[in-house]
């Protein structure tokens, strides 16, 4: 059976949206991307499918990069065994071809729309246009307001946190677990666990499980854990340990968990509304190295930094539907048999270069 993992190129947060596509493959050992091209509704999501289903019944490893508008929507799959990939290169994660047709290269969806159809709705097309960006506005300006209020308690608890005592941890389990392997640095992809999306947060920790047996849970309320994640990672790397290093959806620069599956070990990070949720291997109660002030006060700001997030979502379920709105716009003037056809004929080509 293929393995599967899920993860996320894409983010919403209060800066506006994260981007990592461009550090989804890495383009000196690729052989082929494919960056579809095309407007709402016209099947990128339909062809992605189609390339992960064919790959996956031929035994290969498959990735999963869900949209952080969409979570039930594709954005990119990851062939790392062909060291292929597709991906959605449309806005807000526009993509262009590095070392066309030698690597990455154009596919064309637009072909299969009905020209004629779609410009004679072109009026209702704006208008669901117009009306899911300022949704996304919306959204943005309450999860920017949640993260300062977030960030006012943060810095609070961080003034007792006992950082010596977390380090110590730290360097115990880099002599238990990292040993030395190879003569070369290990290399790092970036990948986001998950999102805030309209069905609030989503995290894809079934990633964690199918790539690393043994989890060390690090119980972090209040983002404590960061500096010790990077002692682990900088270990991992140092020692010729290959990573998958998960940052935080709305601070990039945080590293949040972190995947070492050629050890089949992984560290995460577990709070409320981000609950690894099962049976750990070991876990490490980072909340119990702060003693913090005015416990009320923090009570209240997660009050209204949860309020304000509530807010965010129900801003990008407009969004969502409105953007589903301009996708029912589209869809009636579109070939998807033809779209099927191309993501059939793409997928002989991967399983041609696989054999």
């Amino acid at each position: 059976m293929a393995r599967i993992t899920n993860f996320f190129a894409g983010a919403n947060s209060g800066e506006g949206f994260q981007n990592l596509f461009h550090e989804m493959v890495d383009l000196e050992a690729t052989y082929d991307v494919m960056i579809l091209k095309g407007g709402p509704g016209v099947g990128k999501n339909t062809f992605m499918r189609e390339i992960g289903r064919t790959m996956e019944q031929a035994g290969t490893p498959v990735e999963y990069l869900w949209c952080s508008g969409d979570p039930d929507s594709l954005d990119g799959v990851v062939l790392p065994e062909v060291r292929c990939a597709v991906v959605d290169g449309t806005s807000p994660h526009v993509m262009e071809p590095v070392y066309p047709a030698a690597v990455d290269r154009y596919v064309d969806l637009g072909r299969f729309y009905d020209l004629s159809a779609a410009k004679a709705d072109a009026e209702e097309v704006k208008t669901h246009t117009h009306a899911y960006q300022a949704a996304y506005v919306r959204a943005y300006h309450s999860l920017k307001a949640a993260r300062q209020v977030e960030l006012d308690a943060v810095a609070a608890v961080r003034r007792t946190f006992d950082q010596e005592r977390a380090e110590r941890r730290a360097r115990g389990i880099i002599q238990r677990e990292l040993r030395e392997h190879g003569g070369q640095e290990g290399k790092t992809t970036r990948r986001f666990l998950g999102s805030v999306t309209h069905k609030g947060y989503v995290w894809c920790f079934d990633s964690v499980d199918a790539l690393c047996p043994r989890v060390y849970e690090f119980a972090d309320g209040w983002e404590l854990g960061g500096g010790t994640m990077e002692l682990l990672h900088q270990a991992a790397v140092s020692r010729g340990w290959d990573t998958i290093a998960c940052v935080a959806p709305e601070e990039p620069t945080r590293l949040e968990h972190l995947l070492v599956p050629g050890l089949g070990l992984a560290f995460v990070t577990s709070r409320p509304g981000m609950d690894y949720g099962k049976k750990p291997y070991r876990r490490i109660r980072l909340d119990a190295m702060t003693h913090p002030e005015s416990k009320a006060r923090l009570r209240f700001q997660t009050r209204m930094a949860a309020l304000l997030r509530s807010e965010a979502v129900a801003a990008l379920r407009d969004a969502k539907a409105n953007h589903d709105r301009l996708e029912a716009v589209y869809n009636p003037y579109v070939d998807f048999d033809g779209v099927r056809a191309l993501a059939a004929l793409e997928a002989g080509r991967i399983l041609s270069w696989l054999g």
